[in-house]
């Protein structure tokens, strides 16, 4: 056992944990995928020249439902964080599993409008607004994706009483990624479906 929590605490010569300074590496590699993935929407905003077009199929009030739903799974991921960090095991398995639960909730907003476009004939190759999109947002689905199934993982874990304070980097690291994904919804949110 103390050899397990020896382990936890490797630090880097800077004084950072690994898993932070790894996590933090990630991050920056996922802002240059996703500042691709939004130049490239940016560059064909606009340029369609076959319909159905942005401003025919967005649901702007549903989406923005969704996007409550996943900002309030940062704010539970927050509070699992607490609540491993202190112990509290029951206060971190509602938490971990209300954050899994509404990154699900998004995903199902988000197959929902899938659907809907392909059903209104909006393919992934049928315009140059639909292949941006669903790429862009796929991408992002793909992100909330994983970390629903770190999320389950960690939950497991706390289940089987394998997660407290001496594991709480690793839901921190969760949370880091978690929040990145937010962040990032919230820049694709503006773009999409406010700047139409």
């Amino acid at each position: 056992m103390e050899h397990e929590a020896v382990m936890e605490m490797h630090h880097t010569t800077t004084g950072i944990p690994h898993r932070k300074v790894l996590i933090w590496t990630f991050i920056g590699s996922e802002c240059m995928l996703f500042g691709s993935l939004i130049a490239g929407y940016l560059a064909y905003r606009g340029r369609s020249v076959v319909g159905p077009y942005p401003e025919d199929l967005l649901n702007i009030p549903f989406i923005t439902v969704t996007t409550f739903v996943l900002l309030m799974s940062s704010l539970a991921m927050v509070l699992a964080l607490s609540a491993v960090q202190r112990g509290n095991r029951r206060g971190s398995i509602i938490w971990l599993a209300a954050t899994a639960v509404l990154g699900m909730i998004f995903l199902g907003g988000q197959y929902i409008e899938f659907s809907h476009f392909v059903h209104e004939g909006l393919g992934l190759s049928r315009n140059l607004f639909s292949a941006t999109f669903f790429l862009l947002t796929g991408t992002h689905g793909a992100h909330v994706t994983v970390g629903v199934i770190w999320l389950l993982s960690l939950l497991g874990m706390e289940l089987k009483g394998n997660l407290g304070p001496g594991k709480a980097e690793i839901v921190e690291v969760a949370g880091l990624y978690w929040h990145f994904v937010d962040v990032v919804w919230i820049v694709l949110f503006t773009v999409i479906y406010l700047l139409v």
